[in-house]
């Protein structure tokens, strides 16, 4: 079976998250990347604990399969002239050095693009390559200044972040998406173009409602903890044994959920017959709903409001939630078998499903320089 993007080579300048799961994506469906580290390596090599099995570095582990791997100083003039033959016959390059650094090397779009115009080259920057050059693309600190922050956490409380690096994966998939349609628009040019993607309008952009409402009222919308700015009742509820979600998006779902709490007449309570007023009288909402919801644990609440056509579920652990989707035949894990190295690897599977081109899973995490050989032909480094 072909894959999407079998034929398209891909060297992956990139360290980290963004760049790395963005390549590993394009790896994913038969792409040819090849990760180009300095001698120090990707520095989430280092980060740890936790590792695997192995002992390798969960976070490099996650986002760096299907990659072949080795290493190049940009000082070294025999090194750096062996990584520009690599260029000129790739398809894509990925890199999220600080906007500039590349240039002094000859790596810079304006440069590469001489000898190889087809070249798709995404760039991810923190700031973009204006105003922001300088700033450092640290994942919080977009997270604080993009607003994330400012609308995460309980109203009384500090701001929050995001439990994951959420706006290295939103760049990591813009780039991504860049990278498919700069590829497509080559079909028809023949030509490459520059992709640019930086994590602060990755964060807006993926603020959605929340920041259209900020340019629309003028206003930027508050706290508000676990519930929703426009809905309710849609938040989390104590039981008798945890937390979980009540998700109600409409009428006729919120008559579900009240006649199975019990309560059935707060359908027809003015302050909660219309979503507008169930949004005004929140507060009271959750106080009502939480009298009923803490006799009774999570999973038989969940069972019991889902029966009854009520979104319902417990806040689950990661551990948990893994193994959720397996029970619904999601198969979020995969085995990745290296037959050269005897290497085994247990990934989360991509997310992507195509009905014909499947994700292949070809090569676990590669070893620093592990196809030094292979790539460089007159250099030994």
């Amino acid at each position: 079976m072909t894959q999407p993007m079998q034929g398209v080579k891909v060297v992956d300048l990139s360290r980290i998250l963004a760049g790395p799961l963005c390549t590993m994506t394009l790896g994913d469906f038969g792409a040819e990347v090849l990760k180009v580290e300095s001698r120090a390596g990707d520095e989430t090599r280092g980060w740890l604990p936790p590792v695997t099995s192995d002992g390798v570095s969960t976070y490099y582990s996650a986002v760096n399969r299907n990659k072949q791997a080795i290493v190049v100083d940009f000082k070294n003039s025999d090194e750096l002239r062996e990584l520009c033959k690599i260029i000129d016959d790739a398809d894509v390059l990925v890199q999220n050095f600080r906007p500039g650094v590349l240039t002094q090397f000859g790596l810079d779009y304006e440069s590469v693009k001489e000898t190889n115009p087809g070249l798709v080259y995404c760039s991810i920057s923190g700031f973009g390559d204006r105003g922001g050059a300088t700033l450092p693309g640290f994942d919080l600190l977009v997270q604080a200044v993009g607003g994330l922050m400012s609308i995460t956490g309980e109203p009384e409380g500090t701001p929050s972040k995001v439990g994951v690096a959420l706006v290295d994966v939103l760049a990591a998939q813009n780039a991504t998406t860049g990278i498919l349609l700069a590829l497509r628009e080559r079909e028809q040019s023949g030509l490459g173009q520059k992709v640019d993607i930086s994590l602060m309008t990755s964060m807006l952009a993926g603020l959605t409602n929340q920041a259209s409402s900020t340019v629309a009222t003028g206003e930027s919308p508050p706290r508000l903890g676990n519930a929703h700015p426009s809905i309710a009742p849609y938040e989390t509820f104590a039981t008798a044994d945890g937390v979980m979600v009540i998700a109600v998006g409409n009428n006729r779902q919120f008559s579900a959920l009240v006649a199975e709490l019990g309560v059935p007449e707060l359908a027809i309570d003015k302050r909660f017959v219309e979503n507008l007023e169930r949004v005004k009288h929140r507060r009271e909402l959750k106080e009502l709903i939480e009298e009923i919801t803490v006799q009774d644990s999570a999973s038989r609440w969940t069972n019991r409001l889902m029966q009854a056509g009520v979104p319902a579920g417990k806040v689950n652990s990661v551990g948990e939630a893994l193994e959720l989707a397996a029970t619904l035949g999601l198969e979020p894990l995969v085995s990745i078998e290296d037959s050269a190295t005897g290497r085994h690897s247990t990934q989360v599977a991509s997310p992507i499903n195509l009905s014909r081109s499947k994700a292949e899973y070809r090569l676990v995490p590669p070893d620093i320089g592990e196809h030094q050989q292979s790539f460089l032909s007159t250099t030994k480094l």
